[in-house]
């Protein structure tokens, strides 16, 4: 994890929340959870090296390959 990455998304999330929130003041309660969500998930996301993780073809195979070894004996 890097805590640069992490920290500076948090001030930049936090700079986009005050500067937005009373915008939104009219919004819907579901438009405003939208905001928070999206927000949320994209300073999760800078929590992890998105760079050296695995992709989801990865995982396919490695859940798979089993069933093509046994496949390819019979």
């Amino acid at each position: 994890m890097q805590w640069l990455a992490f920290f500076s998304t948090l001030v930049i999330i936090t700079v986009i929340i005050a500067l937005q929130w009373p915008r939104m003041k009219h919004y819907p309660l579901k438009d405003k959870g939208a905001f928070l969500v999206l927000l949320l998930f994209g300073l999760v996301l800078s929590m992890f090296d998105l760079k050296h993780i695995n992709g989801p073809t990865t995982w396919v195979e490695a859940i798979f390959k089993p069933f093509g070894q046994f496949m390819e004996k019979k």
